[in-house]
């Protein structure tokens, strides 16, 4: 067998050279990519190239003959299940031939873990709609967090989203209902966070911005509507991506989300005082809006209504939240 030239397409950008290895030669292992790469029998554009090098469009990777392996079978799609097929289109805000973008439903684990057999990442091959690729998860929202979650339908747009993620270029906004009337009304809250093990479970915790093991964590936020000095419907925009940001910022400000009994203190009101209320017990937080550069060109912005647990709470304390407009790309 010889060497061959191949073209790194447009949905392959960024992409590192390894990972494109296994993307083609999924039999190929790691360290047999890797010695390749030493002695030079993988090249790009001609030029020795690390595993780690970033490949552009247009640029021609030297396959060298490699080992014989059996070339791994994609696994087959399962058998669709209509009722959840149908479910999960009905929640589809946004679609076209590089994204997906859904109204996750508040209780639907994003991905699987300890007990949890039924999950949405389990359940995207029912959303292949004719393509080869399975639609790939870019972010994440909590098991009881609702709204707006981006899908990529390729690998190369899965890179592509995946790094502005980790970037600023993603403004996401959320809607909480709370406990309590933060004070001021608006304002940003800047409070290093965490990983720690409790009574809870692993939970995010306020740290000292000096510890190592803390990551600098940022959301503005601001007050739409409030019921007198009981409950308030906060915007909230995070800076930064840590987990749990939004729920402890707003423990730190003495006014927990509705239903967040992980977090809430037993001298804040939380959840306890929604039952009391009368309201749902459920977490209200609710990823109202997501506006990103899209893959193909332009910006997209994408809003998802609110689950029928916080409508109800909306109706309850009187607030009147708008219809969420449609997709708009400029």
């Amino acid at each position: 067998m010889s060497a061959s030239i191949r073209p790194v397409t447009d949905d392959e950008a960024d992409i590192r050279l390894d990972r494109w290895f296994r993307r083609h030669f999924p039999a190929l292992p790691q360290s047999a990519i890797q010695k390749l790469c030493r002695t030079g029998q993988i090249r790009v554009d001609g030029k020795r190239a690390e595993a780690a090098t970033r490949l552009a469009p247009g640029q021609a990777v030297r396959v060298p003959p490699l080992p014989d392996a059996p070339r791994a079978e994609r696994p087959a799609a399962p058998t669709a299940d209509p009722h959840a097929f149908k479910e999960l289109e009905e929640r589809i805000l946004f679609k076209d031939e590089h994204i997906i973008v859904l109204n996750k439903a508040p209780g639907l684990p994003v991905q699987g873990g300890p007990g949890i057999t039924r999950h949405l990442d389990g359940l995207l091959d029912l959303l292949r709609f004719g393509n080869e690729h399975r639609p790939r998860l870019v972010h994440r929202l909590d098991r009881d967090t609702s709204g707006v979650l981006l899908l990529a339908r390729t690998p190369g747009t899965a890179a592509k989203l995946a790094a502005l993620f980790r970037g600023r270029d993603i403004e996401k906004t959320y809607w909480a209902i709370v406990a309590g009337r933060p004070l001021p009304p608006e304002g940003r809250i800047d409070a290093a966070l965490k990983r720690i093990e409790g009574g809870r479970g692993e939970r995010t915790a306020l740290s000292d911005p000096n510890d190592p093991d803390a990551a600098r964590a940022i959301t503005d936020f601001r007050t739409l509507d409030h019921a007198g000095q009981k409950f308030a419907w906060l915007e909230l925009r995070p800076l930064t991506g840590r987990t749990h940001q939004l729920r402890v910022h707003c423990v730190a400000m003495r006014t927990p989300i509705l239903g967040d009994e992980k977090y809430e203190q037993p001298d804040q009101n939380g959840a306890f005082g929604a039952r009391f209320a009368g309201l749902s017990d459920s977490l209200h937080l609710h990823a109202r809006r997501l506006s990103f550069p899209h893959p193909a060109g332009g910006r997209l912005d994408v809003e998802a209504d609110l689950p029928p647990h916080m409508q109800a709470t909306f109706r309850t304390l009187g607030f009147t939240a708008p219809p969420p407009r449609r997709p708009h790309r400029h």
